[in-house]
């Protein structure tokens, strides 16, 4: 396949081929203007980049330091990574993201679990599914969130921006609807959440229009420091079903997982509506200070069953 140019293609879209050159340009195009139509990164924020050693991690670490010099702006930025205490797949994550950090002159916050919680996720997962039936994914998230949060605004950022690409959101919105979370769903989206609270520091997702194809082929051409390994809990989930089944459809009708985001785009100024009449006011975990959503925040019950 050919690019418009006729030089060699390295990707075909819906609309076309592209050689390399012209894809990077589309690529952080798409990125860039997702930024400006949604306000993500503006002159007076700190921002708090969640980084893995990923490859969506390391491009929005690369493109958001590259929007700010492109904008001129003085914003502050720094990267901020939670290791969970997975063996054989997080030391090499954050071996690549600090060598990255490290070349491109990006301050590095690492926050391990194994000296908040006093578990690893490896740890914690055994004794916890032994009498909940918890897989290892719902611990991680629930500390991943408690920690970014909590350590993002004690650096005091003003924004966290996560590499959630459109392949992560479609997967989100087909769980929720399969799990009938429509107040859930509503905290989807460009911007996450649906209000704002002085314990929570808003999290953006720039590359919330791009494919995990197109990101995997993005980090690859611009030769950064990953070595695409995959969590060994990854296919313990819901999740890894809905990607397996989004993929095949993906497969047989081009466009379904855009399909899914533009559909659920449309509706979500009404799911936003209906889940602020729904949502109980935002309360302070009475163990940690935290904020929650009930009197004991998710990560103090998951503290209590280590117990």
């Amino acid at each position: 396949m050919l690019c418009h140019c006729q030089k060699p293609a390295v990707i075909t879209l819906q609309h076309g081929s592209l050689c390399q050159l012209h894809f990077l340009n589309y690529f952080e195009d798409k990125v860039f203007k997702t930024i400006k139509r949604y306000q993500l990164i503006e002159k007076n924020d700190t921002l708090c980049i969640a980084a893995s050693g990923g490859k969506d991690s390391l491009t929005i670490l690369y493109l958001a330091q590259k929007y700010l010099q492109k904008n001129n702006f003085n914003t502050p930025l720094f990267a901020l990574a939670i290791d969970e205490g997975i063996k054989n797949y997080r030391k090499s994550t954050l071996k690549d993201l600090k060598q990255f950090c490290k070349d491109y002159s990006i301050k590095l916050n690492v926050i391990a679990a194994k000296k908040e919680f006093n578990y690893t996720l490896d740890q914690a997962y055994p004794k916890i599914n032994k009498d909940t039936k918890k897989k290892p994914c719902n611990i991680c998230g629930v500390w991943r969130r408690y920690l970014l949060n909590k350590y993002a605004r004690k650096l005091n950022a003003t924004k966290v921006i996560t590499g959630h690409n459109l392949d992560d959101e479609a997967q989100a919105i087909i769980m929720n609807i399969f799990k009938a979370n429509t107040d859930l769903a509503a905290h989807l989206g460009p911007i996450s959440g649906i209000n704002e609270h002085e314990l929570f520091v808003q999290r953006v997702k720039p590359l919330y229009f791009c494919t995990e194809k197109e990101t995997k082929l993005y980090s690859l051409i611009k030769k950064f420091p990953v070595q695409f390994i995959e969590c060994p809990y990854a296919n313990e989930g819901l999740r890894s079903n809905i990607r397996d089944m989004l993929n095949d459809f993906e497969t047989k009708y081009k466009g379904t997982k855009q399909g899914i985001i533009n559909s659920f785009l449309a509706l979500l100024p009404l799911l936003k509506l209906q889940a602020k009449n729904n949502a109980n006011e935002i309360k302070v975990c009475q163990q940690c200070q935290e904020p929650a959503h009930q009197n004991i925040c998710n990560t103090c019950k998951i503290q209590s069953l280590l117990r």
